[in-house]
C-alpha cells in the first residue's frame, strides 16, 4: 500500500495556494487587473501540468479561465462542454465584455518526448486539430469576431514560450523577440489580427510582454531540463484545479467529452509507466483526485458539486480497474469539492 505522503502534500499545497489566492494582495491585484483589462480570457489546454499560462504571462491567477483535456482536445458538440463555454461567453457578454479564447497546442523543441502525449508527440497533428477547434468556435460564436475572438496559440514548453498565430498566416514567436522593443513587438502583434478591436489588443499585449519577461527569467535561472520530463503521479478528474499546477506532477482531465474513459485510460497508462520506469517513488504511489467545482454555499450548487465529484471518482476508479488493473494497487483516492472564489479544496466522504 502506498503511504499518505502524496495525499497530505496535496492537501497542504491546496491550503497554501488558497491562502495566497484569497489574500488581500492577490484579490486587489486581480480586481485592478480586471478593471484595466476587462476582456475575458479563456484557454483550451492539454492536461499537462506544465501549461500554467498565469505564470508564463505574469498574469494574476484567476484571470485566464482554463479548460483542460487530454491534448487540449475539445468539441463544441459535446453537450456539457458546449454548455459550459456558452455560459462563460454569455456571462462576459452580459457584462459588456469581449471574450478571447486561446486555443492551445504544445511541444518541446529539445525532445519530442517532452511534448504532448495526447497526440503521440506529433506537433503537426496537434496544430491541425487545434486549428479546426478554432474554426469551430468561429462557426458557433461568429466568424467576424464581433464579441468572441479565438486565437491559435502554440506553447513551447522548454522555454515556456508562446507562439501567436494570426489570421493572415503570420506568426509571433515571443522567444524570438526578447531583444525587440515593445513598440516593434506591438506592431507585429497588431499585424496578426487586423480586425481585432483596439481595447482587446490592449488587453492582450500584457500577455505578450509578460511572456517576454518570463522567458528572460527562465534563462537567467537556467531551469534544468530534467524537471521537464514526464514524472506525473496525480490523475485529476473534474473541475477546479487552478491551484494544481506543477511541472509534470499532475495530469488533469475535464469532465467534458462523450468518452471520458479514453483520456482516463491514457493518463493511467502514463502513471503506470512512470512507476515502472522509477520516475516516481513507488512507495508514494499515485493519487486519483476527483473534484467538483461550486460557486455558492447557499442552495443546491455545493451539494451538486459533491455528487459530481463522487460520481467522477467512481467512474475513474472503475475505468482504471477495467482498463489498467495493474495500476489499481498503487492508487489512493482523494475526492472533494473546490470553492471557485477561494480555490479551497474540501475533502468529502461518500454518503451511503
Amino acid at each position: 500500500m502506498p503511504n499518505k505522503k502524496l495525499v497530505q502534500f496535496l492537501l497542504n499545497h491546496n491550503k497554501k495556494q488558497s491562502k495566497i489566492f484569497s489574500s488581500p494582495d492577490a484579490v486587489l491585484w486581480r480586481t485592478q487587473y480586471r478593471a484595466q483589462h476587462p476582456t475575458e480570457l479563456a484557454a483550451m489546454k492539454c492536461m499537462d501540468g506544465r501549461l500554467n499560462l498565469a505564470v508564463m504571462t505574469n498574469t494574476p491567477p484567476g484571470i485566464i479561465q482554463p479548460f483542460r483535456n487530454i491534448g487540449g482536445q475539445f468539441d463544441l458538440g459535446w453537450p456539457y462542454f458546449g454548455q459550459v463555454l456558452d455560459s462563460w461567453i454569455m456571462r462576459a457578454a452580459n457584462l459588456g465584455r469581449d471574450s478571447v479564447v486561446l486555443v492551445t497546442y504544445h511541444w518541446s523543441k529539445g525532445d519530442k518526448h517532452r511534448g504532448c502525449r495526447g497526440f503521440d508527440y506529433d506537433v503537426k497533428a496537434a496544430r491541425v486539430y487545434t486549428l479546426n477547434l478554432k474554426k469551430q468556435i468561429e462557426r458557433v460564436f461568429g466568424k467576424n469576431h464581433a464579441v468572441v475572438y479565438p486565437i491559435l496559440l502554440g506553447i513551447e514548453t522548454d522555454e515556456d514560450a508562446l507562439l501567436f498565430e494570426g489570421e493572415n498566416g503570420r506568426m509571433l514567436d515571443v522567444s524570438s523577440e526578447l531583444e525587440t522593443s515593445q513598440e516593434k513587438v506591438e506592431i507585429k502583434f497588431r499585424s496578426l489580427f487586423p480586425d481585432m478591436k483596439e481595447h482587446v489588443v490592449q488587453d492582450l499585449l500584457p500577455l505578450v510582454f509578460g511572456n517576454t519577461q518570463h522567458i528572460r527569467e527562465m534563462k537567467e535561472v537556467q531551469r534544468p531540463v530534467t524537471i521537464l520530463a514526464h514524472k506525473e503521479q496525480i490523475l485529476a478528474v473534474g473541475r477546479g484545479f487552478d491551484w494544481l499546477h506543477f511541472p509534470n506532477k499532475a495530469l488533469i482531465i475535464g469532465p467534458y467529452s462523450y468518452d471520458l474513459g479514453g483520456p482516463i485510460t491514457t493518463a493511467a497508462n502514463i502513471l503506470l509507466e512512470n512507476i515502472k520506469l522509477k520516475r516516481i517513488p513507488k512507495e508514494e504511489g499515485v493519487v486519483l483526485l476527483a473534484s467538483g467545482l461550486y460557486h455558492d454555499d447557499a442552495g443546491s450548487d455545493k451539494p451538486r458539486a459533491i455528487e459530481k465529484a463522487h460520481s467522477l471518482a467512481r467512474f475513474a476508479q472503475n475505468t482504471i480497474a477495467s482498463a489498467i488493473p495493474e495500476l489499481l494497487p498503487h492508487v489512493q483516492m482523494l475526492t472533494g469539492i473546490v470553492n471557485f472564489n477561494t480555490r479551497l479544496f474540501t475533502p468529502s466522504q461518500a454518503k451511503k
